[in-house]
């Protein structure tokens, strides 16, 4: 899995020499991969504006990679069978994450750079919180469809009380009369000799020797009995206090619920469908917005900590996770002239700088971009 990396330094002499060393370096070792990243000439604003966006841009990452994962974690569960292709639903712009990010374009057309920062962050902000509003809503229609089913299925493929007898028990198995009855007994394996043996004298007019056996598992059987329909109550009562379960059945009852389930199946399938469909376009405008928002932040904290007139390089670094301890020890040798605080303890040296926390504080402007998600459960 690689790391990724939007780190901005400013163009003074120095910083430029050390960006030349840091690619000579990354060629030289393989440690990383480094291009430029391209963000435009945005609206700079006054720095009670700039310090209040730089806030509201740390908390909508947080949300955006939120819903992000949510939303791979929506296609696994819906896809089931083929999560292992939910990487090739993941696209941003028709082309993998990846391939997106290094080739960066900021999009005019959906994010104006004539407007103030504020305004792009409300641009944004409403359409993931409306994205949001959608998933939750999306995703739980779709697991109730897929409980319902879940549930049904269960019930019809479980025990011998609610089991489908579909195939097992024939039309001939059941009589059906003016005052006759047939009704389905379900029985322990230990107690089998008890049925035989009491059956006929639960009630009053049971017919004798009408009780067969008509399916079994490891559990017990089920066992039809024949009686009069006038004392059916009677019978369940004493069979119930014998220990021996009826069952409520009839073929009716056994096609609604066939009918149910293929229902069921047919209405799963298409939110589905749907529903994949949705997550697949909406992860898409997601991920493009969040890789805005990091261009956003980069910009706010180059004005922030490099000021005015705005100068500074943003550029994109890609690494082997295993080598990303090593590189951030190359990259801090190498700006530590920005701000020589951030080689001392973080226990020593207090952050003052706006959208970071004291963990992620470096001599230069770093913002890592998540690639993991895919493996979030």
């Amino acid at each position: 899995m690689r790391d990724l990396w939007l780190i901005s330094v400013p163009l003074d002499k120095t910083s430029s020499k050390s960006v030349e060393k840091l690619k000579h370096i990354l060629g030289k070792t393989n440690l990383a991969s480094c291009c430029k990243f391209s963000i435009p000439e945005l609206k700079v604003g006054i720095l009670d504006s700039l310090l209040r966006v730089s806030d509201e841009l740390s908390t909508l990452d947080t949300l955006i990679e939120s819903v992000m994962t949510k939303t791979c974690q929506c296609m696994r569960e819906v896809m089931e069978q083929a999560r292992d292709k939910v990487t090739e639903n993941v696209l941003a712009n028709r082309v993998d994450m990846m391939r997106y990010v290094t080739s960066f374009q900021w999009d005019k057309a959906k994010y104006p750079t004539s407007l103030p920062l504020s305004s792009l962050v409300n641009i944004i902000n409403k359409d993931v919180s409306q994205v949001e509003v959608e998933l939750k809503s999306r995703a739980a229609a779709y697991r109730s469809v897929k409980a319902s089913l879940q549930c049904l299925e269960d019930k019809l493929e479980g025990g011998l009380q609610t089991c489908s007898l579909k195939g097992i028990v024939r039309r001939e198995d059941l009589v059906v009369s003016q005052y006759l009855t047939t009704l389905l007994v379900v029985v322990s394996r230990r107690d089998y000799m008890q049925w035989e043996m009491t059956y006929e004298s639960l009630s009053e007019f049971v017919v004798p020797r009408s009780s067969r056996k008509l399916n079994e598992d490891g559990e017990g059987g089920i066992f039809s009995v024949t009686l009069f329909k006038r004392v059916v109550d009677e019978f369940k009562s004493k069979a119930q206090e014998s220990k021996f379960t009826v069952r409520d059945y009839s073929f009716d009852l056994e096609e609604k619920q066939q009918q149910k389930r293929k229902e069921l199946r047919v209405h799963k399938k298409e939110h589905c469908g749907t529903f994949v469909h949705w997550l697949k376009v909406n992860y898409n405008q997601v991920f493009i917005a969040w890789i805005h928002l990091k261009a956003l932040r980069v910009f706010v904290e180059s004005v922030l900590r490099y000021g005015l007139p705005v100068n500074y390089q943003a550029l994109l670094i890609q690494s082997d996770r295993k080598f990303s301890k090593k590189l951030k020890e190359e990259l801090s040798s190498l700006f530590v002239h920005l701000d020589p605080t951030a080689t001392v303890s973080k226990m020593d040296v207090t952050c003052d700088i706006p959208g970071l926390s004291q963990q992620d504080y470096f001599s230069y402007i770093c913002f890592h971009i998540n690639t993991n998600m895919l493996e979030l459960s």
